[in-house]
């Protein structure tokens, strides 16, 4: 299936990174919306077979299907930029500094926000016939995750707090793996396996993701969710973000780039004595 090497598609991130720091802010926020809409829209197809199988393993098994699609038309996620866009800078690209990075972030999330904030509103407003009839099973399905991974953690204090943190470390360390996995394949069946495996892993064991989570607490929200939108924030997204990119650069960028792309140079064939 045409498998780059590690040092070929550890090069490819570092110019993905400068690529999308150098993007127009008109291709930023359209990539970033479609990326949060079609993630949102996975989400929910993910909750609706779990509701409807109650098989939790079939809807993990299955939402990684709004991933590779994302992935395969060029859109872009918060969670890979984080992993990608600093790379550029390590690697003294021309033209990338601090301020573009942080720029690029900004965009990305405010395309992503959007893009999950419409899907959220259409899933509720199909699911209530317009607001005339309750949420139904789906809808009470998410209004009760939206309750449980916010005041659920609350519960717990400062030690709640860092366990957001650390499964949205670990949330983007697989979900920058399927970035990547994107990248080791030139052709379309194996991009697909490769992202599949890590998306996968991290849906079912319910880490969090910052982009899916701007989808699923805002129509828990809409739908009844019994927690305020200042729960959402302080109990769930922001924590999920830091943790999102500390995970994603730490676990991924940064080991991937450092023995792939830094000392990549400096290896050299030892030649076998002259006899």
């Amino acid at each position: 299936m045409s498998y780059l090497t590690p040092a070929e598609f550890a090069t490819k991130m570092v110019d993905s990174g400068a690529s999308k720091i150098a993007m127009s802010t008109r291709d930023t926020l359209i990539r970033a919306f479609m990326a949060g809409a079609i993630l949102a829209l996975a989400a929910a197809f993910a909750i609706t077979i779990t509701v409807q199988t109650g098989q939790p393993l079939i809807g993990a098994i299955l939402f990684p299907v709004g991933f590779v699609m994302l992935y395969l038309m060029g859109f872009d996620l918060l969670t890979g930029v984080f992993m990608l866009t600093p790379l550029a800078l390590l690697d003294r690209r021309p033209g990338v500094t601090l301020n573009g990075i942080l720029r690029n972030w900004g965009w990305v999330f405010l395309g992503n926000l959007g893009g999950a904030l419409t899907v959220a509103f259409m899933i509720a407003f199909i699911l209530t016939y317009g607001f005339s009839i309750g949420p139904g099973e789906i809808g009470g399905k998410i209004a009760s995750i939206g309750k449980a991974r916010t005041l659920g953690y609350a519960e717990y204090g400062l030690a709640g707090w860092l366990t957001i943190f650390m499964r949205g470390m670990l949330c983007n360390w697989m979900v920058s793996m399927g970035v990547v996995g994107a990248m080791v394949s030139s052709s379309v069946s194996g991009k697909a396996i490769a992202m599949w495996m890590p998306i996968m892993l991290f849906f079912y064991m319910g880490f969090e993701h910052s982009i899916v989570n701007m989808f699923l607490f805002p129509s828990a929200l809409i739908m009844g969710g019994d927690f305020s939108v200042w729960d959402y924030m302080w109990w769930n997204e922001i924590p999920t973000v830091l943790g999102n990119l500390a995970g994603g650069l730490a676990f991924t960028g940064l080991t991937l780039y450092t023995t792939h792309v830094r000392t990549g140079p400096k290896r050299e064939m030892v030649q076998p004595p002259v006899k």
